[in-house]
């Protein structure tokens, strides 16, 4: 296993200082961050362009000859949009740019790219399963003919009202999984994430049981239950106002647990801690603050 981080956080620190500050703390690897570069708004913890998506194959093979000269690997790159979206021209262009980031990968020498399979909020499960079939096929074939495989997050990106009742990304479930794994699993596979697993009141070590042999990245996040928050909002409220994102060793995960899982399932690729924990931002000080807690916690479990 290598302990890494994900580089969304530092949205206005060029990477080369983000690999340089991550190596001196003891990380090993990267999740570099691809969204496209916009000056517009966007969701908290997301619209991070470290690599320029439009880069030539020589820059692209120089970023990750550079990154491996600090001894750092890259676990993979990050985008995670709605390729569901209910607008077409949205869901058009997150697709258009998430498949340039698949060329990057393979231009880099990286063989998975993390995202989420989408959603539409409005529609229920097996309707938005019936959008997937028709959608995923053509992103699954690009990515199989740059010899890049796909890694679903389980998040049902479920945290504000834009995203409630139904989120937007239906991956969050043994019930979709199953499926995606039915019908794509020699090209997807899972970033297990088993902070989402917490609110959801799904069995966490039961779910690595089950799909461990099928997780190609982990994200290390914790997650905390605010019992007063659901006292007051209940189940119905799908985790609005109530689960709070913590980093590793501040929530309601057992981290001893979760590793003695993936060890028995079999998992020795990269733990990358994603970093959510609103305790520690602000200041470029706080978010390292956090990034380090978490290093400690998680430290010794990574062999």
């Amino acid at each position: 296993m290598k302990l890494g981080l994900l580089t969304a956080p530092f949205p206005d620190t060029p990477l080369g200082e983000v690999a340089d500050w991550a190596r001196s703390a003891g990380f090993e690897a990267l999740e570099i961050a691809c969204w496209p570069k916009t000056s517009g708004a966007s969701r908290r913890y997301a619209g991070t362009s470290h690599i320029d998506v439009d880069v030539s194959a020589a820059e692209a093979k120089d970023i990750a000859t550079e990154l491996a000269g600090k001894g750092l690997a890259i676990s993979g790159l990050g985008f995670y949009p709605n390729p569901l979206h209910p607008d077409r021209a949205h869901r058009e262009a997150v697709i258009d740019h998430l498949k340039k980031v698949i060329v990057l990968a393979s231009r880099m020498g990286v063989p998975l790219v993390n995202t989420f399979c989408g959603g539409d909020a409005s529609k229920n499960v097996d309707t938005n399963w019936e959008d997937a079939q028709k959608i995923w096929p053509a992103i699954i074939a690009h990515a199989r003919e740059h010899g890049v495989k796909l890694a679903f997050e389980n998040c049902p990106m479920i945290f504000s009202y834009d995203e409630w009742p139904g989120g937007h990304n239906i991956a969050y479930s043994p019930y979709v999984w199953r499926r995606i794994l039915e019908a794509w699993g020699g090209d997807v596979g899972m970033n297990f994430d088993p902070s989402h697993l917490v609110w959801q009141m799904i069995d966490k070590e039961r779910f690595i049981r089950e799909f461990g042999k099928n997780m190609l990245h982990v994200h290390a996040k914790d997650l905390m239950i605010d019992h007063d928050g659901l006292y007051e909002r209940g189940i119905l409220s799908a985790g609005i106002g109530w689960q709070v994102p913590r980093m590793p060793g501040l929530g309601d995960i057992d981290w001893s647990r979760i590793f003695s899982g993936l060890y028995r399932a079999g998992y020795d690729g990269p733990v990358i801690i994603e970093h959510e924990d609103r305790r520690f931002e602000g200041t470029d000080e706080k978010v390292k603050r956090g990034f380090l807690l978490a290093r400690d916690v998680l430290r010794p479990f990574i062999k």
